[in-house]
């Protein structure tokens, strides 16, 4: 099974930076499709950002503007580049990897995640 493995989480003041990194152990990085979802107590876990494997990019309004995703795939590991936090933007970021071959995901693996704490 594919490793996941994030970092990059930690406590920072409302208007500060973070980036986050997940990891793919594998041979076929450059052929996933890569995920960063949040989640709170209470609340679904919600998309924040997502980049295909030929590097389209889906970010959610509420996080536009201030967030981006990238990948590396010399590297095999995704990014987001979170800027301008919010206290709102709390939560534990999971990575996720997906493969999807004829429009079926034969490959889904999801990170143990990694906490952001934004202070006001």
């Amino acid at each position: 099974q594919v490793q996941v493995v994030e970092s990059g989480g930690g406590l920072v003041q409302a208007g500060g930076s973070l980036r986050l990194s997940c990891v793919a152990s594998g041979t076929s990085f450059s052929s996933y499709n890569m995920g960063w979802y949040r989640q709170t107590p209470g609340k679904q876990r919600e998309l924040v950002a997502r980049i295909t494997r030929s590097g389209n990019t889906n970010i959610a309004d509420f996080v536009k503007g201030r967030f981006t995703i990238s990948r590396d795939n010399a590297k095999n590991t995704v990014y987001l580049q979170m800027d301008s936090l919010k206290p709102e933007d709390t939560a534990v970021y999971h990575c996720n990897v997906q493969r999807v071959i004829l429009g079926l995901t034969n490959l889904d693996v999801w990170g143990q995640g990694t906490l952001v704490t934004v202070s006001s």
